[in-house]
């Protein structure tokens, strides 16, 4: 793993683990082991910085969210959003609450805004993809609605501690979606 990414890494832990408040060049040197400076080494600015978490949580994510494309059932779709929601909010929990924490912060800074929007959209063009294999007549309409209900559980899961069985209401999303 480069310092660059270790960097990222680290930034995304504080802000998953500590809050937005937690951020420092410093504290993410320490954190990633590294000497300090090399933070901002890789980034000047503490904007710069958050836009680079944001970017490295997109590219950890999207490793993950590429396979929903490949699927050719809904109810292959609805097992694997409920996979993907699980290992979101489990086992990549830290990462989530790190994008939940940079979504509340984009509300008062446009670049980071504009870097969590690409984000979005390639997940989303990638349900919307699977969406229209399956049969999905407006795919892109549905995969918004798709997107909203998956957002709406990870902040439920992390925020409230959540652990309700989420199939209901994703295979609801996905039928709604395929019928529309």
């Amino acid at each position: 793993m480069s310092a660059r990414e270790r960097v990222l890494d680290s930034a995304i832990e504080l802000l998953g683990t500590a809050g937005l408040r937690a951020l420092s060049h410093n504290r993410v040197d320490d954190t990633a082991g590294l000497p300090r400076g090399s933070a901002s080494n890789h980034f000047r600015t503490r904007s710069a910085l958050l836009g680079g978490a944001v970017d490295r949580i997109v590219e950890r994510e999207m490793a993950v969210v590429q396979p929903v494309a490949e699927l050719s059932t809904a109810g292959d779709l609805v097992d694997r959003l409920v996979q993907l929601l699980d290992l979101t909010t489990n086992d990549n929990r830290t990462l989530s609450t790190a994008r939940l924490v940079l979504f509340l912060e984009s509300s008062h800074d446009a670049s980071l805004r504009e870097a969590l929007d690409r984000g979005r959209s390639a997940m989303e063009s990638s349900t919307a993809s699977a969406l229209a294999r399956l049969g999905a007549p407006r795919p892109d309409v549905a995969a918004r609605a798709v997107m909203a209900c998956m957002e709406g559980l990870v902040l439920h899961r992390i925020a409230r501690h959540d652990e309700s069985d989420p199939r209901p209401p994703i295979a609801v999303v996905v039928r709604a979606a395929l019928a529309d």
